[in-house]
């Protein structure tokens, strides 16, 4: 009788384990739901235009991180997507329901987000044509610009006439997906469609299309179905 009862306790701790990581798995899931949908049809503070609509599958890929985290992966060799963007954004708005769809069709389970809104510097030019700090970079988010410079795009500023102005930086913009296979960058996408001109557009077929096309090009370098990268062999 013993023997049973101590069997049946090591399985009901075995299911509460089980349930445990999923529920934490599914917390995250549902947590990214919430923040996407929580903007959905308001007006966005920075432009004044309404906020797509998005509809978030409660079982999407999303699993939270941040900088600190994702140099951890990267130290230990590890190979993961990880998807930089926030909610009000309107590029990324305009892709990560395609996004989800996609690693669910490529076998991707695990999409890791660095919520990037408030973790990056921000620069501007001074009259004089110099660069001004105005916000420092969260813990963490120097070091990963560097890991992953060989990847991401300039940071680049414009003066207050309009011209470009090269910081001599890296910048992990929104949305960026990155690839890391074995710590490495590997490829870095935006995962919208070109012939998508405005982040507030509706998303023709096309265009949704053409954006699956897209990452499914990403993941299959992942899931080492590519022997080309992301532009073509």
């Amino acid at each position: 009788m013993k023997k049973l009862l101590v069997g049946l306790a090591l399985g009901a701790i075995a299911l509460a384990v089980v349930a445990t990581k999923k529920n934490e798995k599914m917390s995250d899931a549902l947590k990214f739901k919430k923040a996407y949908e929580s903007d959905n049809g308001k007006k966005r503070g920075k432009d004044g235009k309404v906020i797509r609509v998005l509809d978030i599958p409660r079982d999407n890929p999303i699993i939270y991180s941040d900088c600190t985290k994702i140099l951890e992966k990267m130290n230990n060799n590890e190979s993961f997507v990880v998807y930089f963007g926030f909610s009000e954004c309107p590029w990324c708005r305009s892709c990560i329901e395609t996004m989800i769809d996609s690693a669910k069709e490529n076998n991707i389970d695990k999409v890791y987000y660095v919520d990037v809104k408030d973790v990056r510097d921000s620069l501007v030019v001074a009259d004089d044509g110099s660069l001004m700090m105005v916000k420092e970079a969260h813990k963490g988010y120097d070091e990963l610009v560097d890991r992953l410079s060989s990847v991401l795009d300039d940071y680049i500023l414009q003066d207050s006439e309009g011209n470009e102005v090269n910081t001599g930086q890296k910048r992990i913009y929104a949305p960026n997906f990155i690839i890391v296979k074995d710590g490495q960058p590997l490829v870095k996408i935006d995962g919208t469609s070109s012939l998508q001109k405005d982040p507030y557009e509706a998303l023709s077929i096309e265009m949704i299309d053409d954006m699956q096309d897209i990452f499914k090009s990403a993941f299959d370098l992942l899931n080492d179905k590519s022997a080309c990268g992301i532009k073509g062999c």
